[in-house]
């Protein structure tokens, strides 16, 4: 299976949650996952392309040239694709995918998660999208998407579609039993 890891393209400042993704990105190797990711070799990213690729899993980055050309990209992986653009990468991202996941991060991360999210909605992918909520990290998002429901402009189903949790083993199993709710328009 593999799976696409969003996170952030710096370490930020706690050393737990560098320690976890570590962690994370073991588990997943060890447990027959490969990785999709962004394609850096910096901060979070950096971190989880090197932890997949320590513990023998295949590691595919998808760079968009903006990027590789300021010399970000990690060129020890399996397989690096450079891509015109953000939207492009994004794209390969998904299609490449079985699941998408993410870790913390900024903007950027927040945004590649949400958007495979609605896609998912939308019913252009069946695939699962989770949040490793680290220390609970992503806890405030989570309220934020209740609000939603709440205020009619988010239906619950769709919030109990996504995965959130920071059990490495229970990310991985709820994965794998992932069954996608009714679409959106449907």
């Amino acid at each position: 299976m593999k799976v696409a890891i969003y996170c952030g393209s710096s370490m930020g400042n706690s050393e737990d949650i560098v320690a976890r993704v570590k962690d994370l990105g073991k588990f997943l190797a060890t447990n027959g996952c490969d990785l999709v990711y962004g394609g850096g070799k910096v901060g979070l990213m950096g971190v989880i392309a090197d932890t997949f690729l320590e513990h023998g899993a295949k590691v595919y980055g998808v760079i968009p040239k903006k990027l590789e050309e300021k010399e970000l990209s990690h060129t020890g992986v399996t397989e690096l694709t450079i891509v015109e653009d953000m939207h492009e990468r994004k794209a390969k991202m998904a299609d490449m995918a079985d699941a998408f996941i993410t870790l913390p991060g900024g903007a950027g991360t927040l945004e590649e998660i949400i958007e495979v999210w609605v896609w998912a909605q939308l019913g252009y992918h069946d695939k699962p999208c989770a949040f490793y909520n680290i220390n609970n990290f992503y806890d405030e998002l989570f309220e934020m998407f209740e609000n939603m429901s709440n205020t009619g402009f988010l239906n619950e189903s769709f919030i109990e579609m996504v995965i959130n949790t920071e059990d490495k083993e229970e990310l991985l199993e709820r994965i794998k039993n992932y069954t996608p709710p009714k679409q959106k328009w449907n």
